[in-house]
């Protein structure tokens, strides 16, 4: 249950996405960017995870044993294939709505899944511990970045690995971002993100860092509009990017 105290939630974002929230699995509806993006998420996110705890992807149930939390987990779209991976998944969003969209979808793909109406703060003060935080097209939605980095650090163990993915702050992102996917392609509504909460990749560092997490990388998610798909790229963070910190022992 959501703590009143609770002060990085945005109460205006949670109702942009409260009210999509039946459209999660529309491959071609209001997330079809999501859909399109994922595959590129998973592999990022997988092979991050594989590299820390020395998995081997390619063996059976590779995330046995690891407990995943999933931030803004939205209808389920990561907290899935992390746990088809072997993964013990929880899966949290503030807006209500997403929960019953996800356990459904999840109980027809026959995946047990935690999913539950939470935030990150209600959470770290219950003392929950994780192996894995991802946190992913969150933190440009939140009222205060730090306060809400600052509950993922704590929800990870010592050595635990966050993974973090936003959109960066320049002219072309903002004519990528909000100009493209919300006005011209017209794949999310009008007014669902905002220029100003746009973080670059060296502010998103300085978050982390002051959160108490060592950031170890970051890549970008660079679309390409001729093969119409996504990939990871080692220099151009200039639109979607993502990062990997690592709590402290």
């Amino acid at each position: 249950m959501i703590d009143a105290a609770t002060n990085t939630v945005d109460p205006a974002e949670i109702a942009k996405f409260e009210a999509m929230a039946a459209e999660w699995w529309d491959l071609e509806g209001k997330f079809k960017p999501l859909h399109m993006l994922n595959p590129c998420r998973l592999d990022y996110i997988t092979s991050q995870i594989a590299a820390e705890f020395g998995r081997d992807l390619n063996g059976p149930a590779p995330f046995d044993g690891l407990r995943i939390l999933d931030i803004g987990c939205g209808g389920g779209l990561l907290c899935e294939p992390m746990a088809r991976l072997g993964a013990t998944i929880v899966g949290v969003d503030a807006a209500a709505g997403n929960i019953p969209v996800a356990e459904v979808h999840a109980q027809q793909s026959g995946l047990t899944i935690d999913y539950r109406h939470n935030t990150a703060e209600a959470m770290a003060a219950d003392g929950e511990q994780f192996d894995v935080v991802l946190n992913m097209e969150v933190v440009e939605h939140v009222a205060d970045p730090l306060g809400f980095l600052t509950a993922c650090r704590q929800l990870l163990k010592p050595a635990g690995l966050h993974i973090c993915s936003t959109i960066n702050r320049n002219p072309k992102s903002f004519m990528m971002a909000i100009v493209g996917a919300e006005h011209v392609m017209r794949w999310l509504p009008k007014g669902t993100h905002e220029f100003s909460k746009f973080i670059t990749p060296d502010e998103l560092f300085d978050l982390l860092r002051n959160a108490g997490l060592d950031p170890v990388d970051r890549k970008g998610f660079q679309f390409n509009p001729i093969m119409w798909n996504w990939r990871i790229s080692d220099r151009d963070l200039s639109v979607n990017y993502v990062t990997a910190a690592i709590k402290p022992e």
